[in-house]
């Protein structure tokens, strides 16, 4: 009797395994640069605008699933971007600098290969130019992430299906004598849409590229959320193009980067580091009405690379933060050290002194961040993690050997 029990016991639980939910189609965020303390200025920010204290919840702060990723690289406790690009694209960890390969220079796969190679259609989007460190980690290998022609080449070799969001820094490599990045990716039957227009005009396309409007510095990173003017293409119009361009039965992984939060941080600017984080918050939400037509086989994960500018809520004596003092604000402090405004340079610094949100660097912290998961699959990414393990448990999530 004990035995026929047992037998029962495990036959359920082999059971309940096989009808776990597989993720069948994935959608993995990063918000370069953003850490705990972004997220929460961001909530504080709007629960201020709702007149409350308290922080108002964003559309992946709502998430089921809450887990905490260290990022340090292989030989720093602090990483740069492409080290932990590699890390949360190949689950390895590499040297600061490093893109794509091993700290001895071997070639690392990232996990759109292997899922693209399981037969799912597979994206690479960002809000800066896709040679850069996070996008460019998910497709290619350099020994330097400052190669970046040599990063933008490989892009029309993965056959992945499709890219969106900024240019290249680089599209006739660093003396402007190659051949043009974009001949390549047309060459490679890539369809070139400039602009959300477009996009119509490339139905049928089999494989896309997806940039700003050629009147709008299509080769340069999309505007901060504070610079946009009317037209400008947002993360949300990326994700919706993504989406449809994907969507097909047997599923898709998209990877879709927020990278100029990051970019403010570096310029302790922080009324611009929200609204970039609410121009994420955006992006994620066309994932979750996605998520809501395909409830028990979509899983999104949002996460960071790193933490930067060492952000604080709070920097001076007394426990208040001062909005009110950032509300004259209305161009980054990128675009006004651009236009060569220096007096209101100035005042954004001064503001975020008003306001009482501090910095301790211009650059990166070692700081653990954020983990949010929601859908199939999410329970994997609950707890203390390190950011190698999370391209392991989204392979895990769709049932691919990593």
């Amino acid at each position: 009797m004990k035995r026929l029990l047992s037998i029962l016991a495990i036959a359920v639980l082999m059971g309940c395994q096989q009808a776990a939910p597989q993720a069948k189609y994935v959608f993995y965020f990063i918000g370069d640069g953003m850490g705990l303390a972004q997220v929460a200025l961001t909530e504080a920010w709007l629960a201020d605008s709702a007149e409350v204290i308290g922080f108002e919840k964003l559309s992946f702060t709502e998430f089921p699933v809450l887990g905490m990723a260290t990022t340090f690289s292989a030989g720093n406790i602090i990483t740069c971007s492409s080290a932990a690009g590699t890390a949360l694209a190949t689950g390895t960890k590499t040297n600061n600098g490093m893109l794509g390969v091993s700290p001895d220079s071997v070639s690392l796969e990232a996990i759109t290969y292997k899922i693209k190679k399981a037969g799912y259609r597979v994206g690479v989007t960002s809000t800066v130019t896709l040679d850069h460190a996070t996008p460019g980690s998910f497709y290619a290998n350099a020994s330097s992430r400052s190669d970046y022609y040599d990063i933008a080449v490989q892009l029309p070799q993965t056959g992945f299906d499709f890219f969106g969001g900024g240019g290249f820094v680089q599209p006739e490599g660093k003396d402007k004598d190659q051949v043009s990045v974009l001949s390549l990716i047309e060459e490679a039957g890539y369809q070139v849409a400039y602009g959300i227009e477009q996009v119509e005009t490339s139905a049928g396309a089999e494989k896309m590229l997806l940039l700003q409007d050629k009147e709008r510095d299509y080769m340069g990173a999309l505007p901060y959320a504070i610079d946009r003017k009317e037209g400008d293409m947002t993360h949300a119009d990326i994700i919706n193009v993504a989406v449809d361009f994907l969507d097909n039965e047997k599923g898709f992984f998209l990877m879709s980067e927020s990278g100029r939060i990051d970019w403010a941080c570096h310029s302790n600017d922080g009324k611009t580091s929200i609204l970039e984080t609410l121009d994420l918050n955006d992006a994620v939400q066309v994932a979750l009405e996605f998520a809501q037509r395909h409830p028990g086989e979509t899983l999104i994960v949002v996460t960071a690379d790193h933490e930067t500018g060492g952000l604080a809520l709070g920097s001076a004596s007394g426990y208040s933060l001062f909005f009110d003092a950032l509300a004259e604000q209305n161009a980054s402090k990128d675009m006004l050290l651009q236009t060569g405004n220096k007096e209101m340079t100035g005042q954004v610094a001064e503001m975020n002194d008003r306001a009482c949100i501090g910095w301790t660097t211009s650059s990166h912290t070692g700081i653990p961040v954020p983990v949010y998961a929601t859908g199939a699959g999410s329970e994997l990414f609950s707890g203390r993690m390190d950011n190698t393990d999370i391209p392991k448990k989204i392979c895990q999530a769709m049932g691919i050997a990593f």
